[in-house]
């Protein structure tokens, strides 16, 4: 990710953690992001690490890739237990490029959990890039959905 930091750190035996640096230079991206990218990233709570609408914690559930040019890739996040009141799923657009690198080997945890993530503007719509507890999800697209729970 270029502003946000989701890295590990071996002293301290946990992942470091900061959006601070994405906060400050996201209002400079308002015109720039897709409506619904922008709304998705600009949510007060998006980076609120207590808040049950906070992305971190949330558990990688299910990758729904379409086999055409004109499908939805979808992907949802099932609801931390002791965080969230509900999961999450993002809905994306016009996908151009879809990948998840494998990086390490967390074998102590039992599923692949948002650590945080960042969505930069892009010629064509944007970049969402997810940071995993073991993967990172990278992906191009022309528009984000986001919906918590029971929204549509």
């Amino acid at each position: 990710m270029k502003f946000v930091k989701a890295e590990w750190d071996a002293a301290m035996h946990g992942f470091d953690l900061d959006p601070s640096a994405y906060l400050a230079e996201l209002p400079k991206m308002r015109d720039a992001l897709p409506s619904g990218a922008w709304a998705y990233a600009s949510d007060a709570e998006h980076y609120s690490m207590r808040s049950s609408r906070c992305v971190k914690d949330l558990e990688l559930a299910h990758i729904s890739v379409p086999t055409g040019n004109r499908g939805t890739l979808a992907i949802e996040f099932a609801a931390n237990r002791w965080k969230h009141e509900s999961g999450l799923r993002i809905r994306y657009s016009a996908v151009s490029r879809f990948s998840i690198e494998y990086h390490r080997s967390i074998d102590w945890m039992q599923a692949d959990t948002v650590l945080l993530d960042e969505i930069l503007p892009r010629e064509d719509g944007c970049l969402h890039e997810i940071a995993l507890t073991d993967a990172t999800i990278t992906i191009h697209c022309q528009e984000i959905e986001a919906l918590w729970g029971g929204e549509e």
